[in-house]
């Protein structure tokens, strides 16, 4: 099957953002590059992106910011290049609504990889194109999810949220009584093997609550058990 997705590369280092299209392109994606942030708002509020890829150095605002400001009205993946390797700089990422992150200089092969992953939750969880649960919803003291019309609404509005977000809520949904672990939460929603210190759970967790205006010390919904993990009751 041919790709079609239209992916955002916004990175002031030309030869950075003409390799990172080389491989995507290879794989059959559209590809658009912008060099600065506000080229990069202009051309999201005018065309239909599935993914951006998103320096955090730029000339005019930095890639937190301008993720900051794209979440404001999409939804769609962002993963966050960075040439820092501080773990504040990741969570920073995540937190602004980042779905994932790399440091420079990076393997464009991983890179690829991690975008079809992206991608493929994006697709099935957003577009709503999963059939084998169709139908499924779950419904905890005001809070509703659904699967198959990929809506969360908690006492009675409606919450915007990522696919990753919302992939995360439902596997604690489905999950309902039970501690799930970091590493289990880590590897049913990113595909990916967890690694020790990786701090994209937290950092994911952390917004979610923040979405849901929870109290970080007395959640209603997500509770963190210490040492084990993450649970709704």
């Amino acid at each position: 099957m041919q790709l079609s997705e239209k992916i955002l590369v916004v990175d002031d280092e030309k030869e950075i953002a003409d390799l990172v299209e080389v491989y995507l392109k290879n794989e059959g994606y559209t590809v658009c590059k912008c060099f600065n942030a506000t080229d990069a708002l202009a051309f999201v509020r005018q065309e239909d992106i599935c993914l951006a890829i998103l320096d955090v150095m730029l000339p005019d605002l930095d890639g937190f910011q301008l993720c900051k400001q794209i979440r404001e009205t999409h939804l769609f993946p962002i993963l966050m290049l960075t040439a820092r390797v501080e773990d504040l700089d990741k969570i920073t990422g995540l937190a602004l609504g980042a779905d994932d992150y790399m440091t420079k200089p990076f393997n464009p092969l991983e890179l690829t990889a991690r975008v079809k992953t992206l991608l493929r939750r994006y697709i099935r969880y957003d577009r709503q194109v999963r059939r084998d649960e169709e139908g499924e919803s779950f419904q905890i003291r005001g809070l509703f999810i659904s699967r198959d019309r990929h809506k969360c609404i908690l006492n009675g509005q409606e919450l915007s949220m990522t696919p990753t977000e919302f992939e995360i809520l439902w596997y604690l949904c489905a999950r309902q009584g039970h501690v799930v672990s970091s590493e289990e939460l880590f590897e049913a929603v990113w595909k990916e093997r967890y690694l020790d210190n990786n701090n994209t759970v937290m950092a994911h967790i952390a917004r979610l609550r923040e979405k849901m205006g929870e109290p970080p010390r007395k959640p209603k919904y997500i509770k963190t058990v210490w040492g084990v993990g993450y649970t709704i009751e």
